[in-house]
């Protein structure tokens, strides 16, 4: 999805506002039942001024049989609109609540689907804001769907063809007032949309300034910018008042119109039924059940006015949160798929093509068989596609064209889990997550116990770093482990991938920020590790390229050359100029970078 799809024109906020009702779907019993005790509470609202005035008529007529009647029969209506209120009042905030942290819940597990090339064009904290702003509002709109809206909808549909059996004549006030709140309320939106999208660019703007700042607070920190950030931010802050102030003005307009035509109703009314009553048109209980039926239509029409109103400020933020909905997965997991099991490791790489943007492809027409066990170098140049093609191998993404196969089975025929359960990834950027040392282990192996994770975190040379931090493996982590440094970040990732055992590991240089000292240790941890496995290495060591039983040379995303080093540094070609520029790193000139990190 382009990043403007998040920005556009808002869709019809009854369309938006059906979508948010049909979220309640899972628990549409309940939601049923307290929509039914609201339509009861509806009835109340309505028939109580009608009994009211029957009460009057009745008294004025000195018939206190037929007024103790129609007060009994208030009386329970009475009672029966209070058990309605009980009800929404017991679940309908709970209903609301359920449905919100369930909601949260879906927009996150489908976020964290989305392809790679989504996060890239949107900034996470916009997202951020689009979930707790949009889960908000879609708990306001369903409680006052329980609350207020369906009777308000039921109340006017039925009081006005009832005011109109009862007197035409002031019926037709009751229309007026109807029409006059429906046009104004149009004319407010039609002219104030477009500026309120602006206001939410701005405060879309805010939330992606702010948590870029946090985010790289070392660096602002660092450059003395702090200053210059909140001074930017306050710039921004006056932009969104500058646009939202005439939004608020056109609506305050609004409400100031709303009351002057309820106010000059009521009047109207009062003085039409003084003219009615004196031709003997209407009685004076009739004339007390219309001002009845009047200022409970005009607080049910300022109640629509004000969800209006809401919807119309809630409708651009709810529409970016459906938009993250609506945004399909790069990679779709058919259910009722079999599970990969019982895997050896040969991978087949068949004709792959595959294209962030399909004009452009970032693999080309890419084959190569990886027998079982073998150790897999991938080099090139920045750009040359070895990451993309290592992505293609557990599914971050799918070919465009080709297929690959793992023993033989296409890897888009079995349930994506079980593929990614069996390959196991080491990032450049170790990737550690704001939780203890154990925890980020665990990510590899859920149900690690605490000597498995002891065993992994030895193998990779962690296991002493850790003893010395305060908690030891208790320690938290720093948000993008800023707390630890970058060969104890490497090194913990390495232990992940250790101690998820699966049979294929994919490296993505993944030694780059080790000394050499460490290195060594590790690399003869990995040397262990890759005993029987089969292992893809984006090599930028010669010991690594040297070793590996095969290298792959990629050039603008396609295969350029394979073989082993010897065969590839006599062919000379692509790769033996790489080997001659000095492109891949002796292990005794690699500078260390285990430092402890700063602040």
């Amino acid at each position: 999805m382009a990043r403007s799809d998040l920005t556009g024109p808002a869709p019809p906020m009854l369309k938006t506002y059906l979508r948010v009702l049909g979220l309640l779907a899972p628990e549409h019993a309940l939601a049923i039942t307290l929509a039914i005790a609201n339509l009861a509470l509806a009835g109340v609202y309505f028939v109580e001024p009608w009994l009211f005035g029957r009460v009057v008529d009745a008294l004025a007529a000195l018939s206190q049989s037929e007024a103790w009647h129609y007060l009994g029969l208030w009386a329970a209506v009475g009672f029966g609109g209070l058990v309605a209120s009980v009800l929404v009042s017991l679940h309908a905030d709970r209903l609301a609540h359920r449905r919100r942290l369930a909601v949260i819940a879906r927009y996150f597990e489908h976020a964290i689907k989305l392809p790679l090339s989504f996060h890239g064009e949107h900034h996470t904290g916009r997202l951020l804001r689009a979930m707790r702003t949009g889960s908000g509002n879609l708990f306001n709109i369903w409680l006052g769907f329980f609350r207020e809206h369906l009777a308000t909808a039921l109340s006017i549909v039925v009081m006005l063809p009832l005011a109109l059996y009862m007197n035409w004549k002031l019926g037709l006030l009751m229309i007026a007032l109807m029409a006059t709140f429906s046009i104004s309320n149009a004319v407010a939106m039609q002219r104030t949309i477009s500026a309120q999208q602006a206001v939410e660019k701005h405060h879309d703007a805010i939330a992606e300034r702010t948590s870029d700042v946090i985010g790289n607070v070392l660096v602002v920190q660092s450059f003395t910018r702090i200053g210059a950030e909140v001074a930017e931010l306050r710039a921004m802050m006056q932009r969104v008042l500058d646009a939202q102030y005439p939004v608020l003005t056109g609506w305050a307009w609004l409400a100031v119109a709303n009351r002057t035509a309820s106010t000059l109703t009521v009047v109207a009314i009062f003085a039409l039924g003084i003219s009615l009553h004196g031709r003997h048109e209407v009685s004076v209980g009739g004339i007390v059940s219309f001002v009845g039926f009047a200022t409970m239509l005009i607080g049910r029409l300022e109640q629509f006015a004000g969800f209006i109103s809401s919807l119309f400020f809630q409708t651009p933020a709810l529409k970016e949160f459906f938009a993250v909905l609506d945004t399909p997965v790069a990679v779709r997991d058919e259910p009722g798929l079999p599970a990969l099991s019982a895997v050896r490791g040969e991978v087949v790489f068949e004709h792959v093509s595959f294209g962030y943007d399909p004009s452009r492809p970032a693999i080309y027409d890419l084959s190569f068989r990886a027998p079982a066990g073998a150790t897999i170098a991938l080099v090139g140049a920045t750009g040359a596609g070895k990451t993309t093609a290592l992505n293609l191998l557990y599914r971050v993404y799918d070919p465009d064209r080709g297929r690959i196969t793992i023993d033989g089975t296409d890897i888009r025929s079995v349930d994506l889990n079980s593929l990614r359960r069996h390959i196991a990834v080491v990032f450049q950027d170790a990737g550690l997550l704001y939780r203890s040392i154990a925890d980020n282990m665990r990510v590899g192996k859920q149900d690690a116990s605490e000597a498995e994770i002891e065993s992994a975190a030895r193998a990779a040379e962690a296991h002493d770093f850790i003893l010395v931090k305060p908690e030891a493996y208790a320690t938290v982590v720093a948000e993008r482990g800023r707390s630890l440094s970058g060969g104890e970040r490497q090194r913990l990732a390495i232990a992940r991938a250790m101690l998820k055992d699966a049979p294929i590991l994919i490296l993505d240089e993944a030694t780059s920020a080790l000394d050499n000292a460490t290195e060594a240790r590790i690399q003869r941890a990995l040397d262990r590790l890759r005993e029987h496995r089969t292992t893809f290495v984006i090599a930028h060591r010669l010991s690594t390229v040297r070793n590996a039983d095969l290298i792959l040379v990629l050039r603008d995303g396609r295969l350029v050359e394979q073989g082993r080093y010897g065969e590839l540094v006599q062919l000379g070609g692509v790769f033996a100029e790489l080997d001659r520029e000095g492109r891949f790193v002796a292990d005794a000139e690699e500078p260390g970078s285990d430092a402890p990190p700063v602040g």
